[in-house]
């Protein structure tokens, strides 16, 4: 794939933009932690990588994607939970763009549809994979029952990717009304 300026320059400046929004996020204490599992929280981070991907393709994306990763790793230092975002993001676009692939008809429907869930589907088992093998702990309260625990990982990540998606979309909608040079014809 040959990649032009203008791509290699959206996609640097949305990679910055993830880590902006990752490093405002969590220092701002704007993240909103989902009801259920309060360790898991709601977040902006994942609305630049559909972007890229709506604006550049997948490939720009999932670089966006290992950015995202990169900078809660650098963050946190925590290789686990970077990589499950990182993951979870990627796994969002990359049902999108099969979405955006299959139906050409309804593309915004279908890819939606595909992202939210191989999004929830693809977090589900690899969360119950990861406590399976002890990697993930959970707290006391939800060790009992890790399938129903790995249910609500997936209902998380399906609101999360329902955020990311919509966030991508509106944005895309409005680059491509103001600035349609930007947005590449299939």
């Amino acid at each position: 794939m040959k990649i032009n300026t203008t791509t290699l320059a959206g996609t640097a400046t949305l990679a910055a933009l993830v880590v902006v929004f990752d490093y405002t996020m969590k220092y701002s204490g704007l993240k909103i932690a989902f009801p259920w599992l309060p360790f898991l929280k709601f977040d902006f981070t994942g609305i630049p990588i559909v972007l890229s991907l709506l604006l550049f393709g997948l490939i720009p994306a999932t670089f966006t994607s290992i950015i995202a990763s990169v900078a809660i790793l650098a963050r946190s230092g925590q290789v686990v939970s970077s990589s499950m975002k990182g993951f979870a993001e990627f796994s969002t676009i990359l049902g999108m763009a099969v979405g955006l692939r299959l139906l050409k008809r309804f593309r915004m429907v279908s890819s939606f549809a595909f992202g939210i869930t191989s999004r929830a589907l693809t977090m589900i088992f690899v969360d119950l994979a990861l406590i399976y093998a002890g990697i993930i702990s959970l707290p006391a309260s939800y060790s009992d029952v890790p399938i129903m625990t790995a249910l609500l990982f997936g209902a998380f990540n399906a609101i999360q990717g329902v955020l990311s998606i919509i966030g991508g979309y509106s944005i895309y909608e409005a680059v491509e009304r103001r600035a349609p040079s930007l947005v590449k014809n299939d």
